[in-house]
C-alpha cells in the first residue's frame, strides 16, 4: 500500500480517501466493495469497538464512494480469492489468497497470498527481489 498522510497506513482509507487508490487497484470497485462489506461485517460483530466505529464515521462523511456502499448493508467473509493490484514498478500483480480463521483471537484471519508457479507475477515478484538486492546505497 502506498503511504498518504490522509491514510495513517490503514487499508480502507487509503481505499476510500487516496486517489493513488484507483491506480493501485485495477479493479478499484471490486476492492471497493470487498472494503466496504468486510467493515459491515466487523461492525457487526464488534458493536463497541470505538476505533471502528470512529473509522466507519469518517468513511461516510469522508468518501461519497464509502457511504454508497455503506448503505447498501452489504456483508462479506473473505476466506479466499484472488487479488489484483499494480505496482509503481513491475506493474500489474495477481494473487490467490486464503484466510485462516485465529482461534484464540475470534474475529482475525490471517491470509496468505501466493502467485501461480510461472505466471507473469511470479517473475514480476522475483524483479522485485533482485531490484531490492541491488538498491543499496553505500555512504559516499
Amino acid at each position: 500500500m502506498l503511504e498518504d498522510r490522509d491514510t495513517q497506513n490503514n487499508t480502507a482509507r487509503f481505499i476510500f480517501l487516496s486517489p493513488a487508490s484507483r491506480a493501485f487497484y485495477p479493479h478499484w470497485e471490486d476492492a471497493a466493495d470487498a472494503t466496504a462489506a468486510r467493515l459491515r461485517t466487523a461492525a457487526g460483530r464488534n458493536p463497541r469497538d470505538r476505533q471502528l466505529t470512529d473509522l466507519i464515521g469518517e468513511l461516510v462523511t469522508r468518501s461519497n464512494a464509502f457511504n454508497r456502499r455503506w448503505s447498501a448493508h452489504d456483508i462479506r467473509l473473505h476466506h479466499t480469492g484472488t487479488k489484483h493490484i499494480h505496482h509503481p514498478d513491475v506493474g500489474d500483480l495477481e494473487f490467490i489468497y486464503e484466510g485462516v480463521d485465529l482461534p484464540d483471537h475470534p474475529g482475525w484471519m490471517m491470509y496468505a497470498y501466493t502467485s501461480a508457479p510461472g505466471s507473469p507475477t511470479e517473475e514480476r515478484i522475483k524483479l522485485l527481489g533482485s531490484l531490492a538486492t541491488t538498491d543499496v546505497r553505500t555512504p559516499s
